[in-house]
């Protein structure tokens, strides 16, 4: 019958309708009751809460009706949910009341089931026959209604219907079995003031980059994920936000972080693996599309850029504070987010004079933090500052201090939130925001306010399009006109507004629990004392502040909201990483040595992991017992990378035994780096008594040297002697005086056996006995072995 008719007819899984079984149960006994009711009367024939039929509004054109509009189109899809065929169903459009206020809007969206009060009569006989519907069954449906036939008397937003009436087998007369409402926009002329509204249009994701690169010379960046590559290529959030945004007039709010990652994707990177492993990335071309699109869409809006990374303003003002220098990220975190714009996208000035705390929420605590680093403009939201006027006011208002609070409304911030992927709901929120929007204005039409739109920072795909569409249609709107957040901040403020930042206790509890804990502040902190610490020691300390200081802004990042697994293991493992980066620099740990003299040369070993050098370093030995072992003075030290260096300590020994010794790295500003290395050092010197002992048995050796030749010498000369004379005279036994005939003195020896000074002659000097040659050290400067002996 359906197909007859002409509808397309499509097959649509029941599931539905068990959803709202429970509330069908519920109203079986009203139902039974109105079965005796005169179907006639359609009043009574049509019982609030009816939901047999599920009614979706696709489309309504045009979004806002004007004087020069001649007919409203509505198109959709209707489906039987319930267990029976319906028969003898037509879809006919009911125009409601004009609304009075914005709470009356929220009121009818909130609203489900029919009620003839407040739906009102169907419009002029326009219907579509459905002759039957069985369960389970879709069916579109197209009406088309002269403008004049809506009998719209008045600018103002009006309550639209579309229903769906029938025959059931349980209800064997005509009813209302289904109904969908939206809101018409009417506005006859253009208004004479019409509100100034600002949309802010965010460009952020979440965490990808790893503080991880590989050695080589462009540092290889290694992601923790490839989910960046499917929200840039075509189709995807991040695309479909800069494709959309780039006709629009609104307002683009930029996290660096993103520009950086994805440049970081233009060229070689690789992504983590399972079990440490890693796979290239695949994503370059579609990385430089992105750019290149993005640089063209920002070409003529304005830019606001979002301290790097994002951070958690409110976690920092509520969990940072308590943690000493935790505040202090914000400044570099802003610095840096001019640089990044500047770098990937030459050419575009963003302004960084803006904070936005997350969902707007603001406390005394936050604006302090927000504005800490810079930031002149905290971006709030209305239910945050709990406005309580009548009408909605100009969102700029000192909070003093010289800064500014940007007050968004909360309904227009919030309307295109949930799933928006099912046409039906992404046009109930185009149209609810245009409602909204128009009625501002109706407020006070003769007071011309500014109006800030911060919707969520990270819409999906189809709630992009939805806020695209709402957008495109308020710029064609007679009450409206867009203009830049610089220009919103610069309103003038309504007198009338709240000016008073709440209290710190009025912080929403619900966002309060997802916060950051204190601990991840202090983690972050400790990295970053870590880094500095690692890098002072780096010929190339750029190599690792520009991958970790980053990493480290991003473990504070407002992303993480939500994900406290996550956020646990990403500072974890940026953590992890540069500590093991640190022991990479090391002392390679000695034997004892045993000390064998005054002094000699000890060598101590310094390895260099690192695919880069290191340089400034200080090599420091300290001696447990100076008095008996002096190991000398520090030496300053430059190791290449991958290569390890021996460094040679003169020591001098003043007495024997062992002399525990500790080696120590310094960095340039006087700080201990790696672990302290000890070593025992065993002094075994010759004594200076030894020493005379010895002397004195080499003199006397060399002395009776002396006796024995000279006698030997005497013995000679008798014998010439005797030969001479014929044998006749007569030896009186060597005594007497030496007359200078060759015939020995007193003691027969030729001289008086002593010294010039009365010292014995051969003495060898002026020395004392005893006393020590020049020191020689140890030629020997690898390192020592196990027992190894230091010899003089």
């Amino acid at each position: 019958m359906a197909e007859a008719a002409g509808f397309p007819v499509t097959e649509r899984p029941r599931g539905r309708w068990l959803r709202r079984a429970a509330a069908l149960v519920a109203g079986a006994p009203l139902l039974a009751g109105l079965l005796q009711v005169p179907a006639a009367q359609e009043a009574h024939a049509a019982p609030s809460g009816s939901r047999t039929v599920d009614v979706d509004i696709d489309s309504l054109s045009p979004p806002a009706a004007g004087k020069d509009d001649d007919a409203v189109t509505v198109t959709g899809s209707i489906t039987n949910e319930g267990r029976t065929t319906i028969t003898d169903g037509h879809i006919g459009l009911r125009r409601g009341p004009v609304l009075n206020n914005r709470s009356s809007i929220d009121d009818v969206a909130r609203r489900t089931g029919y009620s003839a009060s407040l739906d009102g009569q169907e419009v002029g006989g326009k219907t579509e026959k459905i002759k039957k519907l069985a369960p389970g069954v879709s069916q579109s449906f197209s009406l088309r209604v002269p403008v004049k036939k809506l009998h719209l008397s008045k600018d103002g937003v009006y309550q639209l219907g579309v229903s769906f009436s029938g025959r059931s087998q349980g209800a064997p007369y005509q009813q209302v079995l289904g109904i969908e409402r939206t809101f018409l926009p009417w506005q006859e002329a253009e208004a004479s003031k019409k509100t100034k509204l600002t949309y802010m249009w965010p460009l952020i994701s979440k965490t990808h980059l790893t503080a991880e690169t590989e050695g080589d010379e462009q540092q290889t960046p290694i992601f923790r994920d490839d989910k960046l590559a499917a929200e840039i290529a075509p189709g995807g959030r991040l695309q479909q936000l800069v494709a959309l945004g780039k006709d629009l007039p609104v307002t683009f709010v930029v996290d660096p972080d993103l520009l950086a990652t994805v440049d970081a994707m233009t060229g070689r990177y690789k992504v983590e693996g399972p079990h440490g492993t890693t796979r290239p990335g695949r994503n370059q071309e579609v990385a430089k599309q992105w750019l290149s699109d993005l640089e063209q869409a920002i070409q003529a809006h304005e830019v606001v850029a979002l301290p790097f990374g994002d951070p958690d303003i409110a976690s920092l003002a509520h969990k940072g504070r308590i943690v000493p220098s935790a505040l202090s990220h914000l400044g570099p975190a802003t610095d840096l987010a001019s640089k990044t714009v500047e770098t990937v996208l030459p050419g575009v000035k963003a302004r960084t004079d803006f904070a936005w705390p997350v969902d707007g929420a603001v406390d005394s605590s936050v604006v302090d933090v927000a504005t800490s680093a810079g930031a002149h403009h905290v971006i709030a939201r209305s239910d945050s500052m709990r406005e309580r006027l009548s009408y909605t006011p100009t969102s700029a208002r000192p909070i003093g201090g010289g800064n500014t609070a940007v007050v968004a409304d909360a309904g227009l911030s919030t309307a295109f939130t949930g799933d928006l992927s099912k046409a039906g709901a992404a046009n109930l929120a185009v149209q609810n925001f245009l409602a909204q929007s128009l009625m501002v204005n109706l407020q006070d039409p003769s007071r011309q306010r500014s109006i800030v739109v911060a919707p969520q920072r990270m819409p999906t795909a189809s709630q992009a399009q939805a806020m695209a569409k709402a957008v495109r249609a308020l710029d064609d709107s007679g009450w409206a006109e867009a203009q830049d957040l610089s220009d919103a901040a610069k309103a003038k403020p309504d007198p009338n507004a709240t000016r008073q930042v709440p209290g710190v206790a009025s912080y929403p509890s619900s966002l309060r629990k997802q916060e950051l804990p204190a601990a991840a502040f202090r983690q972050a902190q400790e990295t970053r004392t870590a880094l500095d610490d690692f890098k002072v020691i780096l010929a190339e300390p750029w190599r690792v502040e520009t991958p970790f200081g980053n990493a480290i802004m991003r473990m504070i990042s407002t992303e993480w909201r939500g994900d406290a697994k996550g956020a646990t293991a990403f500072r974890k493992s940026v953590r992890s990483y540069l500590d093991g980066l640190t022991t990479k620099v090391h002392l390679i740990q000695k034997s004892d040595a045993t000390l064998s003299g005054r002094s000699a040369t000890i060598p101590v070993t310094v390895q260099n992991n690192l695919v880069r050098g290191v340089k400034g370093m200080t090599l420091r030995l300290t001696s447990s017992q100076p008095n008996r072992l002096d190991v000398g003075e520090p030496q300053t030290i430059d190791v290449e990378g991958g290569h390890s260096q021996s460094f040679k300590f003169d020591t001098t020994a003043n007495a024997n035994g062992p002399v525990q010794v500790t080696a120590q790295l310094f960095t340039a500003d006087g700080k201990r780096y790696g672990r302290a290395m000890t070593f025992e050092v065993n002094v075994t010197e010759i004594t200076a008594t030894v020493m005379l002992v010895i002397a004195g048995g080499v003199l006397l050796l060399v002395l009776a040297g002396v006796r024995i030749y000279l006698q030997r010498k005497r013995a000679a000369a008798r014998e010439d002697d005797g030969g001479a004379d014929g044998g006749t005279g007569t030896d009186d036994g060597g005594a007497g005086s030496d007359d200078g005939d060759g015939t020995p003195d007193r003691d027969g020896t030729g001289h008086d056996g002593t010294g010039q000074d009365g010292r014995p002659a051969g003495d060898g000097g002026s020395g004392q006995p005893g006393d020590p040659g020049p020191d020689t050290g140890s030629e020997n400067t690898d390192a020592s072995g196990s027992g190894e002996k230091v010899d003089r």
